[in-house]
């Protein structure tokens, strides 16, 4: 016979109602009677019924968590602790995929609005105004995008997109490409304005070649374009575009970092088992996650849904927070950044190489490192 919350109730001691509360608002209850209860509900085996407890107290303990491509490797990291962290409050995620379509985005905000207690939003492709009007349906955290007025998690690409820059300067490259990814992205914007005022500042000439799909497939696209263009360093708009274009440019004979040093951005963990091994502005997506979760329960959608169902904008006892976090980015310096053009030792004429009196010139041993081992 399953275990009721009658037997809760009898086992510590309490009332019924109190039982209910320790469940349904545990920050009305007194801690010692809310550690006692919590302890008998587990020595019994007792599970609340989370549907019941929905009709009572108007909240689902479900979040919703939006992205715009569950296949891009960026997003694993940032649901597990999004899911980890609503675990640990007792709620429960609800993923859902975009495919990069902000139709799509508005649909799911629509759908699970009656479903969840909140939505984190995660790199949409919507218009602000668009955001902003579906947060009065529903409480919104937006992470990687600033929303004004909107709770925000952000991690901050325009601090990586300067470090990868002035890292290229620093190897001698002053010819650079920015490889730009979905034009309505608010971290391609923050990107750009970054890494034209890092190469301004650092004497370099900055070409962007973009949009671009944010994929492996759109890097590798735009291989032949990097090559044309004659540039000798790239910062990608993420590690997937970075490492299809180091594909790209290996299926046309150009050696990375040798002849073009690339920099991607997210450090996904393809990164590190790619040949070169990826630099990278690493991204703290698992932080941001559970930020994000932490932000949205610090509103008070535990208001009644009777309530929230007037707007959110609107209902009585629905506090709003319009924080916005910024989390710190970091650039990891592999083997895909060499020295660039300027930085190069000039290869000097062989007529001027006598032999190395400790090391006698003969077949297979070579008196002098070209200028291309030099660059490796």
């Amino acid at each position: 016979m399953p275990v009721t919350i009658r037997d809760v109730a009898r086992a510590s001691g309490v009332h019924i109602s109190t039982v209910s509360r320790t469940f349904s608002a545990p920050h009305l209850v007194n801690p010692e009677t809310r550690v006692r209860v919590l302890a008998c509900a587990e020595d019994l085996g007792y599970r609340p019924n989370r549907a019941a407890r929905a009709l009572i107290t108007g909240r689902t303990h479900n979040i919703g968590l939006i992205i715009a491509d569950i296949a891009n490797p960026f997003f694993p990291p940032l649901i597990k602790a999004a899911e980890s962290q609503a675990r640990h409050r007792d709620y429960h995620v609800f993923v859902a995929d975009t495919n990069e379509d902000p139709t799509a985005e508005e649909e799911l905000v629509h759908a699970l609005a009656k479903q969840v207690d909140g939505v984190l939003l995660c790199s949409p492709r919507m218009s602000n105004s668009l955001i902003e009007q579906l947060s009065r349906e529903v409480p919104l955290v937006v992470v990687n995008r600033q929303v004004t007025g909107l709770p925000c998690v952000l991690m901050d690409v325009g601090q990586g997109a300067r470090a990868a820059i002035e890292h290229l300067i620093g190897l001698g490259h002053h010819r650079i490409a920015l490889l730009g990814g979905p034009r309505s992205s608010w971290t391609n914007r923050e990107m750009r304005r970054a890494a034209a005022t890092a190469a301004r500042a650092g004497g370099a000439e900055l070409t962007m070649l973009g949009p671009n799909a944010p994929t492996e497939t759109g890097g590798s696209a735009v291989a032949e374009q990097v090559r044309r263009s004659g540039v000798s360093a790239v910062l990608a708009y993420n590690d997937l575009m970075a490492i299809g274009l180091i594909e790209g440019l290996d299926a046309l004979g150009v050696r990375v970092p040798q002849e073009v040093s690339v920099v991607g951005v997210d450090d996904i963990a393809l990164s590190r088992l790619t040949r070169p091994k990826l630099t990278t502005v690493a991204t703290p997506t698992a932080a941001a996650g559970r930020t994000a979760v932490d932000m949205l329960l610090q509103q008070d959608i535990e208001s009644p849904r009777g309530a929230r169902g007037l707007g959110a904008g609107t209902a009585l006892g629905v506090r709003r927070t319009t924080a916005q976090v910024m989390l710190q980015t970091d650039l990891v310096i592999r083997d895909s950044t060499g020295p660039g053009p300027r930085a190069r030792p000039a290869r000097p004429p062989a007529a001027s190489l006598g032999p190395d009196p400790h090391c006698p010139a003969g077949p297979g041993i070579p008196t002098a490192a070209t200028g291309d081992a030099v660059a490796s």
